[in-house]
């Protein structure tokens, strides 16, 4: 990975960090020289063994635990991060649910629960930093996770609409915040299409089933999603805003 000198000093909060893409990034902010904030729900134990990874390879990471779906604990995550590391540079949403369940067979439980986590407590995290990050003249910087297949359906590719939906809001939302908090506040998407991001790698089969479907004739892994979040995390993009950067291999149309 290229070195970006304009995270020596940053600091990163990093949501849904204790597994998959989340840690993968957080990792790629660490290597680059930010101090990075772990924030995880349920994942205790890998978000832990994230922090120690960082802390390994000479960073600085501090855990942090928040339900995003509640706002009121978006508040208290982000007044518990500024009062440990300051203003947030850099806060990179990433936290998600995923679901396939057909669209006769979901619930309004369901609906809620994927639309609340991918897309509503992304606007909340969104607000909390941006809060912060305009009360100060050099402003900050935002990436959210968004999905391929929030931009384009295929079929083969089988996603919940409540998902697609909740991933497609977040592209309209990332536009949305960037014209508003320009020029202090860069706000830009990264849409992964099939990665291999699991605790377990996938099973051959299916990986050479998916692999086929891809013009690249592969899967994609966190560590190169987490290159364009640290590119785009970087003054390196500090001309690019409004975006979504997409990571697929070429298997949605653009």
């Amino acid at each position: 990975m290229a070195s970006y000198p304009s995270l020596h000093g940053r600091t990163a909060l990093v949501t849904g960090a204790g597994r998959g893409i989340g840690r993968a990034i957080a990792l790629a902010l660490a290597e680059q020289g930010a101090r990075v904030g772990i924030h995880y729900n349920r994942s205790e134990a890998g978000a832990r063994e994230v922090a120690a990874a960082v802390r390994q390879r000479g960073g600085e990471a501090g855990l942090f635990r928040a339900d995003l779906a509640d706002p009121e604990q978006v508040r208290g995550l982000f007044a518990e991060f500024e009062a440990r590391f300051g203003t947030p540079d850099i806060l990179v949403n990433n936290a998600a649910v995923f679901t396939r369940t057909p669209a006769l067979q979901l619930s309004v439980e369901e609906w809620r629960q994927v639309v609340d986590v991918n897309l509503s407590a992304v606007l909340w995290c969104c607000q909390a930093a941006a809060r912060l990050m305009l009360a100060r003249p050099e402003g900050g910087v935002i990436v959210n996770l968004a999905s391929g297949g929030g931009l384009h359906p295929r079929p083969g590719y089988e996603l919940s609409a409540a998902y697609a939906a909740s991933k497609a809001g977040v592209i309209m939302l990332t536009r949305r915040l960037a014209l508003e908090w320009a020029p202090r506040i860069r706000v830009n998407a990264v849409a992964p299409g099939i990665i291999d991001s699991k605790p377990r790698p996938m099973r051959a089969e299916v990986r050479d089933e998916l692999s086929r479907l891809i013009p690249l004739r592969r899967v994609g892994t966190p560590e190169e999603v987490a290159a364009v979040v640290v590119f785009l995390a970087s003054d390196e993009a500090r001309y690019i805003t409004g975006q979504t950067i997409v990571v697929d291999g070429g298997i949605f149309p653009h």
